[in-house]
């Protein structure tokens, strides 16, 4: 796919899922204050994160999608990294401030002060925001996955983690409004134990990031076809100092080969060519590579290389 009609894509579907977050936050928030439910205006507050980490994904997919320039001779895919970073960022901020309110209600609770039941009107509420939250999910990670952004599926994960709130939301409000007085408690429990299920997800959008911000290697497999392509191109005797890592969605790859030494440039250059063209037609014509050619000598003869 062209990086162009990537950041099309992007655009479009993170553009419907913050149109959905938009009306999820007002509806929530409306329905918690009408209901009576902390844990709804909670919950819609925790959409309101989404909404803003929507506008996040826009602003920094429009800056990865860019193409090099004299500052960035490396493009902008850390842009995407960065924009991954924040979601994250906000997940771990949203899941400690659920903890929070979650601990003082049942502390409040268990010095006598009463929970307010709610009404029907959030436990409606919640129910919509599952199923749609749920719908953003797949949504979002499918397209994420068929264009390869990083930011797109922690962005979808985001729709599931407000899911996730949103069941234990449902879950609370239900045995406040059913099981009477002593189990209002139920709804502050549940969004101790929905939180941690955010935190997991934080780290999971995080670890990536992460791994490429230290410049991990690509996964073992993936290097593994790397080097395939590269001894089955016709002409490579050899190869070493293979180093790989990613910046954003791109790979980027150097590598030493070496080729008979009585070639000449010309043709030495053909076979490098070779190497370059059939990795990027496996990974993408934005992925770097930095292909040093070196003569190839006998085992047991010099290599002054």
């Amino acid at each position: 796919m062209k990086n162009s009609n990537r950041v099309n894509t992007i655009k479009n579907v993170t553009l419907v899922g913050s149109l959905v977050n938009f009306l999820l936050t007002v509806g929530k928030i409306m329905a918690g204050i009408a209901g009576k439910s902390s844990a709804m205006v909670a919950d819609g507050v925790h959409s309101l994160s989404d909404f803003v980490t929507d506008i996040i994904v826009l602003v920094f997919i429009r800056f990865s999608g860019k193409e090099r320039d004299s500052n960035h001779q490396y493009g902008h895919g850390k842009f995407e990294t960065f924009a991954t970073m924040l979601i994250s960022f906000t997940l771990v901020l949203v899941g400690i401030g659920i903890i929070w309110s979650g601990v003082q209600k049942i502390y409040d609770s268990l010095n006598g002060e009463i929970i307010e039941q709610p009404g029907y009107i959030a436990l409606i509420a919640a129910f919509v925001s599952i199923i749609s939250k749920e719908g953003l999910f797949w949504y979002t990670k499918i397209i994420g996955i068929k264009v390869n952004s990083q930011a797109m599926i922690a962005n979808a994960w985001h729709h599931r983690s407000d899911a996730f709130s949103s069941i234990g939301t449902a879950l609370g409000i239900t045995g406040a409004i059913l099981l009477g007085e002593k189990w209002r408690v139920l709804d502050p429990i549940a969004g101790i134990i929905v939180s941690f299920f955010i935190l997991k997800v934080a780290w999971k959008i995080a670890k990536p990031c992460v791994n490429e911000l230290l410049e991990s290697s690509l996964p073992e497999k993936t290097v593994n076809d790397i080097i395939n392509t590269i001894e089955t191109t016709p002409g490579v005797k050899g190869f070493h100092n293979l180093k790989t890592r990613t910046i954003g969605e791109i790979y980027a790859i150097e590598v030493h080969i070496k080729v008979d030494k009585n070639l000449t440039v010309e043709s030495s250059h053909k076979i490098a060519s070779d190497v370059e063209q059939s990795i990027r037609n496996k990974y993408g014509i934005q992925t770097h590579i930095g292909i040093h050619v070196e003569p190839y000598y006998k085992p047991g003869k010099e290599d002054d290389s």
